[in-house]
């Protein structure tokens, strides 16, 4: 499972772009950064939005993502947006008219506040993930000391998600085989016996694979066979991004 060059969650998209070859752990700090820097950007600040829209924009061009690939990803913000486009029917007074329909003033903000930086944001870490391998970027993050337990427990649940998948997607195939295909409220139980069912196999194969590692010598983090140390120059690359979201930020108070 643990391939230098496994993407097994389908995050990572292949390149040779000046992205995908800067170092993990640059990567991590300068997008951790260049999130903080929208979060602390005022929420009346429309332009400076646009302007981080633009660079993020810029930066998928420069690594060649396709469109269609960044699209499927930042579906996961619907369901923030979904609650983003409810505040201003629930916000509290004052209200204002938009198209004949009276809506919280406040809410109206809290909503674009949020949609807004959780849009940008989320791209930000999709453009992480798609230039960086899921090992790499775990091995970013011990060389950043992130704690060795969180580590390991985002790499198993990222190398063993598709294990379970595909584990689900068998019983569900003998389920249908047999004749059982739920698909109302009243079938739940047969759902609920599924999930239950499921839960118990993907312990009990953690047990032996966590077994199977001690018995080779597992520590509690991967081997590192190669490691390169970032040069100077991939450092001030790295930091172009956070540099010109801070001063977007920064710029933004003081107008």
């Amino acid at each position: 499972m643990g391939g230098g060059h496994a993407h097994p969650s389908g995050l990572h998209h292949p390149g040779d772009s000046v992205l995908h070859r800067l170092p993990a752990e640059a990567k991590v700090l300068a997008v951790l950064a260049t999130i903080l820097a929208i979060v602390a950007t005022p929420r009346e600040a429309f332009w400076a939005f646009g302007l981080y829209l633009l660079l993020l924009v810029a930066i998928a061009v420069a690594a060649r993502l396709p469109l269609r690939f960044i699209g499927r990803r930042i579906r996961i913000e619907v369901p923030f947006l979904a609650f983003a486009l409810f505040l201003p029917i629930v916000g509290t007074d004052p209200r204002v008219d938009v198209l004949g329909v009276p809506l919280s003033e406040a809410g109206l903000w809290a909503g674009w506040n949020i949609a807004a930086k959780g849009t940008l944001g989320v791209l930000a870490a999709i453009l992480l993930s798609a230039s960086t391998p899921v090992v790499e970027l775990l091995r970013g993050l011990e060389r950043l000391r992130v704690p060795r337990v969180l580590v390991a427990i985002a790499g198993f649940m990222v190398r063993y998600l598709d294990v379970v998948t595909g584990e689900a997607g068998r019983m569900r195939v003998a389920r249908i085989s047999r004749g059982d295909d739920p698909r109302w409220i009243w079938q739940a139980r047969a759902t609920a016996a599924t999930a239950g069912t499921l839960f118990i196999r993907s312990y009990e194969r953690g047990e032996r694979v966590h077994l199977a590692m001690l018995a080779r010598g597992y520590t509690g983090s991967m081997p590192e066979v190669h490691h390169h140390h970032p040069s100077a120059g991939a450092w001030w690359t790295a930091a172009l991004l956070p540099a010109l979201a801070v001063g977007i930020s920064v710029t933004a108070h003081v107008l």
